[in-house]
């Protein structure tokens, strides 16, 4: 029987779902159309992954729904996946991804 020799496994990746990773706010901003399950199919995605967001905006104009979506303690990466995820649901015409903590800083800075 041969010795038992050490195994060299190649370095492993970094874990981009990691708590230490550099967490941020963002905004999602949906436009998609109007059907009576695209928000529960949309706030799902959400959910699955045991997130709740601080703020959930809807407006329905004729055929189309504006959703805005903010959300804190993701990684950039996260949010990244996460708004592939919504770009790939049916009914969803489009999906933009911002860091939420930019635009309320040049909202705060508008008012003021």
């Amino acid at each position: 029987m041969p010795h038992l020799e050490a195994v060299n496994t190649p370095p492993t990746r970094a874990d981009v779902w990691n708590i230490s990773n550099t967490h941020c706010r963002v905004r999602y901003q949906l436009l998609a159309e109007a059907e009576p399950d695209l928000l529960c199919r949309a706030l799902n995605l959400f959910a699955l992954q045991f997130l709740t967001p601080e703020q959930v905006n809807v407006q329905r104009q004729e055929e189309l729904l504006d959703i805005d979506v903010v959300i804190d303690g993701l990684s950039w990466h996260r949010a990244q996946v996460i708004a592939e995820k919504l770009r790939n649901l049916v009914s969803v015409c489009s999906v933009e991804l911002q860091s939420a903590d930019a635009a309320w800083g040049d909202t705060a800075q508008a008012a003021g």
